[in-house]
């Protein structure tokens, strides 16, 4: 479960890549180098969708994927050699299938094209091309859950960064495999290795994953106070935490994934974070050493994961967590959330989120709380607030309209995975309304009872701008319910 302590929010050099080189290419732009118009994406069908033939895939080609296995690529098609179609179902087909292929994030673009054989018969063409698979990135990144907070609550102050060294091997062995190792120093020392493997079987449907981290933070953030994290800074450790998980993921068709993960962690704090927050880890202790168990299921419809405008998506979690070596802690908890997005007229799209989570008993130590303002679940207009509880409901809508939307490629770059430039503006105003029932232990206290237990709400006027690899810069203006109002920046989707 979200831990206070776990979930920072991560600002590192690899996100701000697709800005870097947006602002090259407005250079290129004015200094005269050549910018070519791509649309190696689009999905080109040479028949009359009204026609009634049944059509036979005679061959798949693949071209383009250097790096990437010819089968990871085929796992994704509706359509194997020898099966058949009608001519009018193909495009809707085909427009799919590059989505899927598109959606392995694996590719700056992709696209399928018809190979006309005989009247009856057909190849496909699918030429893709690949993306930077390494990112050696220098971790420069701010150790509090958002920017905003920060910004706000922690006065810019850079001595609240994280610096180091992070290294990304996606596609490893071409077989979509993810590498990463972390060596982080600064605000929070970490150490974490993980390993994701998503098909061990030749029918492409089973998949493991394996990690293991290690931390030691010098600062902590030990209480809530008013909806604020209050953080203790010393010269020695506060916290060690030493941890590993293991998943397995059954992906039975295109859209749906099963996984089920075990987890173990054990960690021990200073006695001065025992002595402020004595429900740190329940009745004062030091130490705690806790499983968990857990499933998901995630049945994904989206067009684009990236930056979805059509689609649908429903997640579901359920984790049993408890002590283990005369660790007191039992908790359950369940986490379900529905998101749809549709064109609505034309360059006019509608989103909508929808999050409940449920988790019990109430008492709970501190380091297992639940709550409003980690990742993605927040309300706008609430970013520098952590709302804690165990059972909380959250709804996001957002209406947008595209202003521009344009792809190039790059000439003069060195570089051929990132000659492709894409850029997509979306100007967008949203509503978000929620709820967070309070612990007995903060209503017993009388502290943090100013944004629990009531209906929180946050509406505002926002500019989305999507770029390569998966970058969406966000630039939001909003009013709570609480009459605050402000400028909110944000490096993701919204949802």
């Amino acid at each position: 479960m979200d831990r206070p302590d776990h979930l920072l929010s991560r600002l590192h050099m690899g996100k701000v890549l697709g800005f870097f080189i947006f602002i090259v290419s407005l250079f290129a732009t004015t200094h005269g180098f050549a910018l070519k118009l791509s649309a190696g994406d689009t999905v080109i069908v040479g028949l009359d969708t009204t026609d009634q033939r049944v059509l036979t895939l005679n061959r798949v080609l693949i071209i383009g994927n250097k790096i990437t296995r010819d089968q990871i690529i085929l796992r994704e098609l509706t359509m194997k050699p020898g099966d058949t179609i009608t001519a009018k179902h193909l495009q809707a087909t085909l427009q799919r299938d590059r989505n899927k292929i598109y959606n392995l994030r694996l590719f700056n673009t992709v696209s399928i094209r018809l190979l006309q054989l005989s009247n009856t018969t057909i190849d496909f063409l699918i030429e893709v091309d690949e993306r930077w698979y390494t990112f050696p990135i220098p971790i420069f990144e701010l150790s509090d859950r958002n920017f905003n907070e920060w910004w706000q609550n922690y006065h810019h102050d850079f001595s609240r960064v994280n610096y180091g060294l992070r290294l990304y091997q996606y596609n490893f062995r071409g077989r979509n495999e993810t590498l990463r190792l972390t060596a982080q120093f600064g605000f929070t020392r970490k150490f974490d290795l993980t390993y994701r493997i998503p098909y061990i079987d030749k029918k492409q449907k089973q998949g493991l994953s394996f990690s293991f981290d290690y931390s030691e933070p010098k600062n902590l953030a030990y209480f809530t106070e008013d909806h604020k994290l209050l953080y203790l800074e010393g010269r020695k450790t506060l916290k060690k935490t030493i941890g590993g998980s293991l998943s397995y993921t059954y992906r039975k068709s295109f859209y749906s994934t099963h996984a089920f993960n075990l987890e173990y962690e054990k960690s021990s704090v200073a006695d001065t974070i025992a002595f402020r927050n004595p429900n740190f880890y329940f009745n004062g202790e030091t130490q705690q050493r806790i499983a968990s168990i857990s499933y998901s299921f995630n049945s994904d419809h989206r067009d684009v994961q990236a930056y979805p405008l059509n689609g649908h998506r429903l997640t579901a979690f359920v984790e049993k967590t408890f002590g283990m070596f005369g660790s007191n802690v039992n908790q359950l908890a369940a986490n379900v959330t529905y998101s749809f997005y549709k064109e609505i007229a034309n360059k006019l799209y509608l989103s909508n989120f929808s999050s409940l989570l449920l988790s019990g008993p109430n008492n709970q130590p501190y380091s297992l709380y639940s709550a409003l303002g980690y990742r993605q679940q927040f309300i706008r207009g609430y970013e520098i607030y952590v709302i804690e509880g165990p059972n909380f409901f959250m709804n996001k809508t957002t209406l947008k309209r595209r202003v521009f939307s344009r792809a190039w490629h790059l000439d003069f770059m060195p570089i051929s995975q990132f000659r492709y430039l894409p850029i997509a503006i979306y100007l967008k105003g949203y509503l978000d309304a929620g709820y967070v029932q309070n612990y007995h232990r903060y209503e017993e206290e009388k502290i943090n009872t100013r944004l629990s237990d009531k209906m929180l709400a946050g509406t505002g006027l926002g500019v989305d701008i999507v770029m390569l690899y998966d970058n969406v810069l966000r630039v939001e203006y909003t009013f709570n319910r609480e009459g605050v109002s402000g400028f909110f920046f944000n490096i993701k989707k919204e949802f």
